[in-house]
């Protein structure tokens, strides 16, 4: 559905880019918020992905059509379920990986050595160019 009030707010304002999570962090509880990712969900599952919280997944993801790339509006939002979804996959794989909040918010997840990945970045560039690959962030750092 487009909206011309909100099509001419964000062409004023700028596409929304991002999530910010307010509060401490609380492990599980917020490993389980930031891995819903409805909407990449839904489309993997329209798809025939299922998405299992595995580095596989990953793999069969960055196969997909990107038919997102065809919706200015749903483009963002799927970015974020992507980072998102990549970095509940890392949290729940790599043993020590754990999300960390920025003081922005800005969920990105921490790796053992202390580095750590702006996931919700890594998911927008791969929902809009391809790259880098989900599964390619995954196996960099498992890696590390």
């Amino acid at each position: 559905m487009k909206l011309s009030f909100v099509h001419n707010w964000r062409k004023k304002v700028g596409m929304a880019r991002g999530v910010a999570v307010l509060g401490d962090e609380a492990g599980e509880g917020l490993t389980d918020l930031l891995s819903e990712c409805e909407l990449l969900r839904a489309r993997a599952a329209a798809s025939g992905v299922e998405l299992d919280d595995s580095p596989t997944s990953l793999e069969a993801l960055d196969q997909l059509l990107p038919r997102w790339r065809e919706d200015p509006e749903e483009l963002p939002w799927l970015g974020n379920d992507a980072g998102l979804y990549l970095g509940t996959v890392l949290v729940r794989t790599l043993k020590g990986a754990d999300w960390h909040l920025w003081p922005n918010g800005q969920p990105v997840v921490r790796l053992p050595a202390g580095r750590e990945i702006d996931v919700v970045d890594v998911g927008h560039r791969w929902a809009l160019e391809g790259s880098p690959e989900l599964s390619q962030t995954y196996g960099e750092a498992s890696e590390a």
